[in-house]
């Protein structure tokens, strides 16, 4: 596949984002353990720039998108992109190594949305099924992961879930109260491979 197409097709592009971050981890294995802080700039790093965050912050908040001060999205896109790193760094604390398994790469014609799916391998554990949701976007014909789905688990869903009665009792600062509180936190390793 030439260069333009990987660029182009949300498959190969997840596949080798996937890959860089992963052989990353994997590599960087006995800092992470030192420090794990390390996860959220491998995340930064390698993830974020083909993560539509900006588009999953909007999603999450659902239809109380309409009713949030257009002033305060800017702050709350900020603080949804730092929550997400953490997420992210948190969901990767358990990879040390395993066979990550991509669905073979396709070719993508009129899609504006694809999911791409993985399969986690590891000796003498239960195969672990994951699924990243990708968009198009319409101005740069670019594409970027949205959604992360482990075992059928949206990671967008289950926030939007999370934030939906504090939005509609508390409003958006107490849900970038509870986000910057997870950012926070420093990265334990250990709780995380529990969760």
């Amino acid at each position: 596949m030439t260069a333009q197409a990987e660029s182009t097709n949300p498959y190969a592009m997840l596949q080798e984002v996937a890959t860089i971050t992963f052989d990353r981890i994997k590599r960087e294995h006995e800092d992470i353990q030192k420090d794990p802080e390390l996860l959220r700039k491998v995340m930064e790093e390698e993830l974020l720039p083909h993560v539509d965050y900006k588009f999953s912050a909007l999603k999450v908040l659902g239809k109380h998108y309409k009713i949030v001060p257009k002033e305060q999205f800017p702050e709350y896109i900020s603080v949804f992109r730092s929550y997400l790193i953490t997420t992210y760094a948190l969901a990767m604390a358990y990879y040390n190594g395993q066979e990550v398994e991509f669905q073979p790469v396709r070719e993508v014609t009129d899609e504006t949305t694809v999911t791409v799916r993985a399969i986690v391998k590891e000796p003498g554990k239960p195969d672990i099924n994951l699924a990243f949701k990708l968009r198009k976007n319409k101005k740069t014909d670019e594409w970027k992961a949205y959604d992360m789905v482990a075992e059928g688990i949206s990671l967008l869903s289950t926030k939007q879930g999370e934030f939906e009665s504090m939005l509609r009792k508390d409003g958006l600062d107490a849900v970038m109260d509870m986000m910057k509180q997870t950012i926070n936190k420093p990265i334990n390793l250990e709780a995380a491979k529990k969760v």
